[in-house]
């Protein structure tokens, strides 16, 4: 994308933006739990998860969940 600065709209420009902070926050930042051993238990709940997603299904929505807590 060769586009100047002066041709793009406020929203391109500010997209652009919002993505370049996304970026190099996360270069400087990085993940904090990388490398660090992870409990059986925790792996199997997120392997289970990843499945079901894969399946289709789905988790609670997020309405259900705020009636359900009370956080309304």
């Amino acid at each position: 994308m060769a586009t100047t600065v002066a041709r793009m709209t406020k929203s391109e420009l500010e997209e652009m933006i919002e993505t370049v902070i996304e970026q190099k926050l996360a270069e400087l930042l990085g993940d904090p739990d990388e490398g660090l051993p992870i409990k059986k238990s925790v792996r199997d709940r997120l392997l289970r998860q990843k499945q079901a997603v894969a399946a289709g299904e789905r988790g609670e929505a997020f309405d259900e969940v705020v009636r359900r807590l009370g956080v309304e």
